[in-house]
């Protein structure tokens, strides 16, 4: 049963603009003390295009709902479930989900309550989580994971790529990753770390997430282990279809536009191997696994520099 909200939820989606958000967030929002000033937000918030039935709030917040209850007791968990499950409800283009103002009514109108439950510290939570970048906005780093390491249809990576966290804090700003075939290797050799017991598996991802970005671009990793291109249609009627529920207990099924070559993919493992075993692995005293939200340096990320120390010696 939905929980009572001490607030009123919009019952579509909006587009709340940054400057509306830096003027009303403030900490006791942040700590979960205060509800959201709803008259001001609804009055600065515009309608998404049209009126479609895949901007009803009604469906995110029961999947939210769901996850608090499930996870109270390890909320980063939450993410591997939450995320695949949020992208196949919130159905839309790159273009679309590239709009921060769509996630900034997300977390200040629908859900403010669960981007503190899951990215409160000691004492509130950082304001990126309601208002930022892609890969550190609560909701909006959750559906581009999605986005980005689902295979077609297939949201098994997904879970993969969010079972350590370092994936969501640090691989996720990188240029890399819109190379499907790279996402794809890259979980490979991740779920390898962690089925043969790997200590510390965030170390290693950081180190074989700056050595891929620094060995090369996207168009590099493109000529090794090209990829298809994906299926515009039939990605468009997955969006215009009316989402049905997505199952609590079992992956729901993404768009229908294109699974990543396989050979491509194995063309890139010997060479992402080759780098995991190479790089420098920076070990630290806390891990993004123990806190859930600590952001390590990326040599080599999306506004990085490129460090010849983390290729391997082959490379240089």
């Amino acid at each position: 049963m939905p929980r009572r909200m001490p607030f009123d939820i919009p019952p579509v989606l909006g587009l709340l603009p940054d400057a509306a958000v830096a003027k009303h967030l403030g900490r006791g929002m942040q700590s979960g003390q205060e509800n959201p000033p709803q008259v001001a937000l609804r009055k600065s918030s515009t309608s998404p295009p049209g009126h479609e039935s895949r901007w009803l709030t009604a469906p995110i917040r029961e999947l939210l709902d769901k996850a608090m209850e499930r996870f109270d007791d390890n909320r980063t968990a939450a993410d591997g479930w939450l995320a695949p499950r949020l992208h196949a409800t919130l159905r839309m283009t790159r273009a679309e989900a590239g709009d921060a103002r769509l996630w900034n009514h997300l977390a200040m109108l629908v859900a403010p309550d669960y981007v503190v439950w899951r990215h409160k510290g000691n004492e509130i939570a950082q304001s990126s989580r309601f208002s930022g970048p892609h890969y550190t906005q609560c909701f909006s780093r959750l559906w581009w994971v999605a986005e980005l390491f689902r295979d077609g249809p297939d949201y098994r990576p997904v879970e993969v790529a969010c079972s350590v966290q370092d994936v969501l804090n640090t691989t996720l700003r990188l240029d890399v990753i819109d190379h499907r075939p790279t996402a794809q290797a890259l979980v490979r050799v991740l779920g390898d770390l962690i089925a043969a017991g790997k200590p510390r598996p965030g170390d290693h991802v950081n180190a074989l997430s700056s050595a891929v970005n620094a060995a090369g671009s996207t168009l590099v990793y493109d000529v090794l282990a090209p990829d298809t291109p994906q299926l515009v249609e039939e990605l468009q009627d997955w969006i215009a279809e009316d989402a049905p529920a997505v199952p609590w207990d079992s992956l729901p099924k993404g768009p229908n536009d294109g699974s990543v070559p396989v050979t491509s993919v194995e063309a890139l493992l010997p060479l992402f191997e080759n780098l995991l075993a190479e790089a420098p692995i920076r070990r630290r005293g806390r891990t993004t696994e123990d806190s859930g939200d600590e952001t390590p340096d990326v040599p080599g990320q999306r506004a990085g520099v490129s460090l010849d120390k983390d290729l391997p010696t082959w490379m240089r």
